[in-house]
Protein backbone atom coordinates (compact mmCIF):
# COMPACT_ATOMS: atom_id res chain seq x y z
CA UNK A 1 0.00 0.00 0.00
CA UNK A 2 1.18 3.51 -0.72
CA UNK A 3 1.80 5.53 2.44
CA UNK A 4 -0.59 8.29 1.32
CA UNK A 5 -3.34 5.68 0.98
CA UNK A 6 -2.45 4.13 4.33
CA UNK A 7 -2.74 7.42 6.20
CA UNK A 8 -6.30 7.82 4.90
CA UNK A 9 -7.27 4.24 5.75
CA UNK A 10 -5.60 4.11 9.17
CA UNK A 11 -5.21 7.63 10.62
CA UNK A 12 -3.51 7.71 14.01
CA UNK A 13 -3.07 11.29 15.27
CA UNK A 14 -0.57 11.78 18.07
CA UNK A 15 -2.10 12.69 21.42
CA UNK A 16 0.77 14.89 22.60
CA UNK A 17 3.83 16.69 21.35
CA UNK A 18 5.11 20.15 20.50
CA UNK A 19 2.71 23.13 20.11
CA UNK A 20 0.66 23.27 16.92
CA UNK A 21 2.47 26.38 15.68
CA UNK A 22 5.76 24.52 15.63
CA UNK A 23 4.66 21.79 13.17
CA UNK A 24 5.61 21.55 9.51
CA UNK A 25 8.53 22.59 7.34
CA UNK A 26 10.52 25.73 8.14
CA UNK A 27 13.30 27.27 6.04
CA UNK A 28 15.89 29.42 7.76
CA UNK A 29 16.12 32.92 6.29
CA UNK A 30 19.02 34.06 8.42
CA UNK A 31 21.17 33.42 11.48
CA UNK A 32 22.72 36.38 13.30
CA UNK A 33 25.60 35.97 15.72
CA UNK A 34 26.66 37.93 18.77
CA UNK A 35 29.61 39.40 16.85
CA UNK A 36 27.21 41.32 14.57
CA UNK A 37 27.57 39.12 11.48
CA UNK A 38 24.80 37.16 9.78
CA UNK A 39 24.47 34.26 7.33
CA UNK A 40 21.63 34.29 4.79
CA UNK A 41 23.11 31.72 2.40
CA UNK A 42 23.49 28.35 4.12
CA UNK A 43 20.55 26.13 3.10
CA UNK A 44 18.88 25.08 6.33
CA UNK A 45 15.58 23.20 6.63
CA UNK A 46 13.71 22.09 9.74
CA UNK A 47 10.86 19.56 9.54
CA UNK A 48 8.83 19.03 12.68
CA UNK A 49 6.53 16.14 13.53
CA UNK A 50 4.64 15.90 16.80
CA UNK A 51 7.56 14.53 18.85
CA UNK A 52 10.66 14.50 16.65
CA UNK A 53 12.67 16.78 14.37
CA UNK A 54 14.57 16.38 11.08
CA UNK A 55 17.24 18.97 10.30
CA UNK A 56 19.30 19.49 7.11
CA UNK A 57 22.12 22.05 6.60
CA UNK A 58 24.04 22.38 3.33
CA UNK A 59 26.29 25.01 1.71
CA UNK A 60 24.96 27.42 -0.89
CA UNK A 61 26.89 25.86 -3.77
CA UNK A 62 26.50 23.52 -6.68
CA UNK A 63 26.13 19.88 -5.58
CA UNK A 64 29.25 17.78 -5.52
CA UNK A 65 29.76 15.56 -8.57
CA UNK A 66 28.51 11.99 -8.19
CA UNK A 67 31.52 9.69 -7.99
CA UNK A 68 33.02 7.02 -5.77
CA UNK A 69 33.95 8.32 -2.31
CA UNK A 70 37.57 7.26 -2.78
CA UNK A 71 37.78 9.44 -5.90
CA UNK A 72 36.83 12.72 -4.20
CA UNK A 73 39.57 15.33 -3.90
CA UNK A 74 40.49 16.68 -0.50
CA UNK A 75 38.41 19.90 -0.93
CA UNK A 76 35.42 17.85 -2.13
CA UNK A 77 35.73 15.47 0.79
CA UNK A 78 35.92 18.41 3.19
CA UNK A 79 32.69 19.79 1.73
CA UNK A 80 30.96 16.42 2.05
CA UNK A 81 32.14 16.03 5.65
CA UNK A 82 30.75 19.46 6.55
CA UNK A 83 27.21 18.50 5.51
CA UNK A 84 24.80 18.31 8.43
CA UNK A 85 21.69 16.18 8.81
CA UNK A 86 20.04 14.58 11.78
CA UNK A 87 16.88 13.30 13.43
CA UNK A 88 16.18 13.56 17.18
CA UNK A 89 13.37 13.48 19.72
CA UNK A 90 11.85 16.90 20.43
CA UNK A 91 11.60 17.88 24.12
CA UNK A 92 9.35 20.92 24.75
CA UNK A 93 9.58 22.26 28.31
CA UNK A 94 9.07 25.72 29.81
CA UNK A 95 9.17 27.53 26.48
CA UNK A 96 12.34 25.81 25.31
CA UNK A 97 12.81 23.06 22.74
CA UNK A 98 15.62 20.58 23.30
CA UNK A 99 16.66 17.46 21.42
CA UNK A 100 17.76 14.03 22.60
CA UNK A 101 18.75 10.64 21.19
CA UNK A 102 18.29 10.18 17.44
CA UNK A 103 21.00 9.84 14.80
CA UNK A 104 23.28 12.29 13.00
CA UNK A 105 25.73 12.39 10.11
CA UNK A 106 28.13 14.39 12.27
CA UNK A 107 29.97 12.60 15.06
CA UNK A 108 29.71 15.51 17.50
CA UNK A 109 26.86 17.85 18.41
CA UNK A 110 27.41 21.09 16.51
CA UNK A 111 24.33 22.76 18.06
CA UNK A 112 24.29 21.87 21.77
CA UNK A 113 21.95 24.62 23.02
CA UNK A 114 18.19 24.26 23.38
CA UNK A 115 15.95 26.69 21.47
CA UNK A 116 13.87 29.51 22.94
CA UNK A 117 11.12 29.81 20.31
CA UNK A 118 8.46 32.41 19.49
CA UNK A 119 6.15 32.62 16.48
CA UNK A 120 4.67 35.78 14.94
CA UNK A 121 2.77 35.12 11.72
CA UNK A 122 4.80 32.71 9.58
CA UNK A 123 8.05 33.78 11.27
CA UNK A 124 9.50 31.60 14.02
CA UNK A 125 12.38 33.17 15.92
CA UNK A 126 14.87 30.96 17.74
CA UNK A 127 17.10 32.41 20.44
CA UNK A 128 20.12 30.60 21.86
CA UNK A 129 19.91 30.87 25.68
CA UNK A 130 23.59 31.87 25.77
CA UNK A 131 23.01 34.82 23.42
CA UNK A 132 25.37 33.30 20.84
CA UNK A 133 22.89 33.57 17.95
CA UNK A 134 19.31 34.18 16.84
CA UNK A 135 17.68 32.43 13.87
CA UNK A 136 14.77 33.55 11.67
CA UNK A 137 12.72 30.60 10.36
CA UNK A 138 9.84 30.84 7.85
CA UNK A 139 7.00 28.34 7.57
CA UNK A 140 6.70 26.72 4.16
CA UNK A 141 2.92 26.68 4.26
CA UNK A 142 1.34 23.76 2.43
CA UNK A 143 -1.48 21.67 3.85
CA UNK A 144 -2.21 17.99 3.31
CA UNK A 145 -1.06 14.93 5.23
CA UNK A 146 1.15 15.17 8.29
CA UNK A 147 3.07 11.93 8.69
CA UNK A 148 5.81 11.20 11.21
CA UNK A 149 7.49 7.78 11.18
CA UNK A 150 10.54 6.75 13.18
CA UNK A 151 12.72 4.28 11.30
CA UNK A 152 13.63 1.46 13.67
CA UNK A 153 15.67 -0.67 11.28
CA UNK A 154 16.14 -1.81 7.70
CA UNK A 155 17.06 -5.43 6.92
CA UNK A 156 17.80 -7.52 3.86
CA UNK A 157 14.63 -9.53 3.24
CA UNK A 158 16.58 -12.64 2.21
CA UNK A 159 19.55 -12.72 4.59
CA UNK A 160 18.12 -10.68 7.51
CA UNK A 161 21.31 -8.59 7.51
CA UNK A 162 20.91 -5.30 9.36
CA UNK A 163 21.50 -2.56 6.77
CA UNK A 164 20.43 0.63 8.58
CA UNK A 165 18.91 1.67 11.88
CA UNK A 166 17.61 4.94 13.26
CA UNK A 167 16.21 7.89 11.39
CA UNK A 168 12.76 8.62 10.10
CA UNK A 169 10.36 10.25 7.68
CA UNK A 170 8.40 13.47 8.13
CA UNK A 171 5.91 14.32 5.40
CA UNK A 172 4.05 17.61 5.76
CA UNK A 173 1.96 18.73 2.80
CA UNK A 174 4.12 18.91 -0.31
CA UNK A 175 7.43 18.57 1.56
CA UNK A 176 9.13 15.51 3.06
CA UNK A 177 12.30 14.91 5.05
CA UNK A 178 14.08 11.55 5.25
CA UNK A 179 16.88 10.37 7.56
CA UNK A 180 18.54 6.97 7.01
CA UNK A 181 20.89 6.07 9.85
CA UNK A 182 24.08 4.01 9.71
CA UNK A 183 23.85 0.25 10.36
CA UNK A 184 25.92 0.65 13.53
CA UNK A 185 27.35 3.48 15.58
CA UNK A 186 30.78 4.49 14.37
CA UNK A 187 33.72 3.19 16.44
CA UNK A 188 35.03 5.70 18.96
CA UNK A 189 37.87 7.76 17.53
CA UNK A 190 39.36 11.20 18.14
CA UNK A 191 38.42 14.13 15.96
CA UNK A 192 35.33 15.24 14.09
CA UNK A 193 33.75 13.59 11.06
CA UNK A 194 35.74 16.02 8.92
CA UNK A 195 39.01 15.03 10.63
CA UNK A 196 38.28 11.34 10.18
CA UNK A 197 37.21 11.72 6.54
CA UNK A 198 40.26 13.76 5.52
CA UNK A 199 42.55 11.23 7.22
CA UNK A 200 40.89 8.48 5.17
CA UNK A 201 41.14 10.10 1.73
CA UNK A 202 41.33 7.38 -0.92
CA UNK A 203 40.32 4.66 1.61
CA UNK A 204 37.07 3.38 0.10
CA UNK A 205 36.10 1.09 2.99
CA UNK A 206 36.59 3.66 5.75
CA UNK A 207 34.84 6.42 3.80
CA UNK A 208 31.91 4.12 3.05
CA UNK A 209 31.48 3.49 6.78
CA UNK A 210 31.69 7.19 7.65
CA UNK A 211 29.20 8.32 5.00
CA UNK A 212 26.68 5.48 5.17
CA UNK A 213 24.06 8.02 6.26
CA UNK A 214 21.48 10.16 4.49
CA UNK A 215 19.39 13.22 5.20
CA UNK A 216 17.30 14.45 2.27
CA UNK A 217 14.59 17.01 1.57
CA UNK A 218 11.98 16.22 -1.08
CA UNK A 219 9.15 18.16 -2.68
CA UNK A 220 6.04 16.79 -4.37
CA UNK A 221 6.13 17.16 -8.16
CA UNK A 222 3.28 17.47 -10.68
CA UNK A 223 2.94 13.68 -10.83
CA UNK A 224 2.58 13.38 -7.06
CA UNK A 225 6.04 11.92 -6.42
CA UNK A 226 8.25 13.32 -3.67
CA UNK A 227 11.43 14.22 -5.55
CA UNK A 228 14.68 14.88 -3.64
CA UNK A 229 15.88 18.48 -3.99
CA UNK A 230 18.61 18.61 -1.34
CA UNK A 231 20.64 15.81 0.23
CA UNK A 232 23.78 15.02 2.18
CA UNK A 233 24.36 12.36 -0.52
CA UNK A 234 24.89 13.90 -3.99
CA UNK A 235 23.76 10.70 -5.75
CA UNK A 236 20.27 11.02 -4.23
CA UNK A 237 19.43 14.33 -5.94
CA UNK A 238 16.56 13.97 -8.39
CA UNK A 239 15.52 10.57 -7.06
CA UNK A 240 12.11 10.05 -5.50
CA UNK A 241 11.25 8.87 -2.00
CA UNK A 242 9.64 5.45 -2.31
CA UNK A 243 6.32 5.56 -0.43
CA UNK A 244 5.02 2.20 -1.74
CA UNK A 245 5.07 -1.21 -0.08
CA UNK A 246 3.68 -0.16 3.32
CA UNK A 247 1.53 -2.34 5.55
CA UNK A 248 0.11 -1.91 9.03
CA UNK A 249 1.60 -4.46 11.43
CA UNK A 250 -0.14 -3.32 14.61
CA UNK A 251 -1.41 -0.15 16.22
CA UNK A 252 1.51 2.26 15.93
CA UNK A 253 3.71 -0.06 13.85
CA UNK A 254 4.28 -0.11 10.08
CA UNK A 255 6.42 -2.20 7.79
CA UNK A 256 7.63 -1.35 4.29
CA UNK A 257 9.02 -3.78 1.74
CA UNK A 258 10.72 -2.33 -1.31
CA UNK A 259 13.17 -3.21 -4.05
CA UNK A 260 16.37 -1.16 -4.17
CA UNK A 261 17.90 -0.05 -7.51
CA UNK A 262 20.44 -2.88 -7.23
CA UNK A 263 17.62 -5.44 -7.03
CA UNK A 264 17.96 -6.17 -3.32
CA UNK A 265 14.66 -6.50 -1.42
CA UNK A 266 14.67 -4.78 1.96
CA UNK A 267 12.21 -4.50 4.82
CA UNK A 268 11.93 -1.35 6.92
CA UNK A 269 10.25 -1.28 10.34
CA UNK A 270 8.71 1.95 11.59
CA UNK A 271 7.15 3.32 14.76
CA UNK A 272 4.33 5.78 14.13
CA UNK A 273 4.64 9.23 15.63
CA UNK A 274 1.55 10.57 13.85
CA UNK A 275 -0.64 9.75 10.84
CA UNK A 276 -2.91 12.68 9.96
CA UNK A 277 -4.50 12.70 6.47
CA UNK A 278 -5.68 16.31 6.42
CA UNK A 279 -3.37 18.58 8.39
CA UNK A 280 -3.40 22.34 7.90
CA UNK A 281 -0.42 24.43 9.03
CA UNK A 282 -0.97 27.38 11.35
CA UNK A 283 -0.37 30.39 9.08
CA UNK A 284 -1.15 33.21 11.49
CA UNK A 285 -0.72 33.88 15.19
CA UNK A 286 -3.03 35.69 17.61
CA UNK A 287 -2.63 39.24 18.84
CA UNK A 288 -4.67 41.43 21.19
CA UNK A 289 -7.79 43.32 20.07
CA UNK A 290 -5.88 46.54 20.66
CA UNK A 291 -3.07 45.39 18.38
CA UNK A 292 -5.54 44.39 15.67
CA UNK A 293 -7.23 47.79 15.89
CA UNK A 294 -3.86 49.54 15.64
CA UNK A 295 -2.89 47.43 12.64
CA UNK A 296 -6.14 48.24 10.87
CA UNK A 297 -5.98 51.95 11.62
CA UNK A 298 -2.42 52.29 10.35
CA UNK A 299 -2.84 50.28 7.14
CA UNK A 300 -2.02 53.23 4.90
CA UNK A 301 1.60 53.01 5.98
CA UNK A 302 1.90 49.54 7.53
CA UNK A 303 0.41 47.89 4.46
CA UNK A 304 2.44 49.69 1.79
CA UNK A 305 4.83 46.88 1.01
CA UNK A 306 3.39 43.84 2.73
CA UNK A 307 4.19 40.44 1.25
CA UNK A 308 4.62 36.89 2.51
CA UNK A 309 8.29 35.99 3.01
CA UNK A 310 9.23 32.37 2.78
Amino acid sequence: MNLLELVKAHPLPAQAGVPEWMLGHFRRRTISFADGRSDERTQVHWLQSRTFTIDLRLPDALPLPVRALADYSLPELRTLANHEGWMADSLWRDGQLGWADGVSLQTHNRWPEPAILHRVGNCMIEFAPSGAYVEDWRLQATGGPLIGLRLLEERDAETDELLHQGGGLILCGEHAGWVHGRPQNLPQAPGTLRDRALAAIGDAATLATLFDFETSLAKRDAQGSYRIKLSTLPARLGQSLNLDGFERVAEGSLRQQLILPDGRIVVRSYEVDTLEPDWQPVLTTPSTPEAEAWFGAEQETLGRYLTVLS
